[in-house]
């Protein structure tokens, strides 16, 4: 097994002791051609013995279980134990446990880990536009705030300010082109959206995925976000040698963001 190249992102954030995350990059596994080399996407065509053999790699390197879900560009928010199999349809995963990851597989859309300061929750969300925008101004954030919610009611009113969120690496501001009826849609759910698109060709528009996602997270209460600030560095599509890209190449592997708690 190849594992002397590894290129972990690991999330500069202030989270407590007990909370530990990372996500992967392309590099330091055993795929090959499109799929070099540290593929973790069992759907995307791979050859699936190269595929398991790099997600025990990745186990190996972050010492838990890693959940892996059915993503489905949808809203719904899977809650993790011991007994939650891998590949339930699912666009987040929420866990009160120790030594389980909840996981997220990305290759353009955004990933963006959740915890308290206490440490009590973990999640990890897949944070497409479909996903983000979701319906009727409730997206994937949206239902994601939701399952840390019981822990912080106090006197009947939510308190969010006690979250962090990190952001991952996505698609770009430069290279995610989308249609009027895109940023129509942002905007009728939140008209401070139009701030996060550029006009590109007649009808087209460039859309910045993480600050879409940091408005959602602020309206939400959610104001300490971490990581993609929408700069090149962390575009999917411009950085060919470090991130899988579907936007760039159409057959592409995949990356893998992780949160999990563990005992201090």
């Amino acid at each position: 097994m190849q594992s002397d190249n590894f290129d972990w992102l690991v999330p500069d954030w202030p989270a407590p002791a007990s909370v530990r995350a990372c996500c992967s990059t392309r590099l330091g596994g055993n795929s090959d051609g499109r799929y070099a080399s540290l593929n973790l996407g069992l759907h995307v065509g791979d050859d699936p013995e190269r595929v398991g053999v790099n997600r025990a790699l990745l186990q190996a390197h972050i010492g838990v279980r890693a959940v892996f879900m059915e993503q489905v560009h949808g809203t719904e928010m899977l809650r993790l134990d011991s007994e939650v199999p891998d590949g339930v349809a699912a666009d987040g995963a929420l866990t009160t446990k120790n030594d389980l990851a909840c996981t997220v597989m990305v290759a353009d859309c955004l990933p963006v880990l959740l915890c308290d300061m206490h440490g009590r929750q973990v999640a990890a969300v897949h944070a497409g536009w479909r996903g983000l925008l979701g319906r009727q101004g409730i997206g994937v954030l949206e239902k994601a705030a939701e399952t840390f919610d019981p822990i912080f009611r106090n006197a009947g009113r939510v308190n969010r300010s006690n979250l962090l969120a990190w952001l991952g690496p996505c698609i770009g501001p430069s290279a995610f082109e989308v249609g009027d009826e895109v940023r129509a849609a942002f905007v009728a759910d939140m008209p401070s959206a139009a701030a996060c698109f550029r006009p590109g060709a007649a009808g087209k528009w460039w859309a910045d995925l993480p600050a879409l996602a940091r408005q959602r997270l602020n309206a939400l209460g959610i104001a300490r976000t971490f990581g993609n600030d929408g700069g090149d560095a962390w575009c999917t599509v411009t950085n060919a040698s470090r991130f899988f890209s579907h936007r760039r190449d159409g057959v592409s592997g995949r990356m893998a963001a992780c949160i999990w708690r563990v005992d201090r």
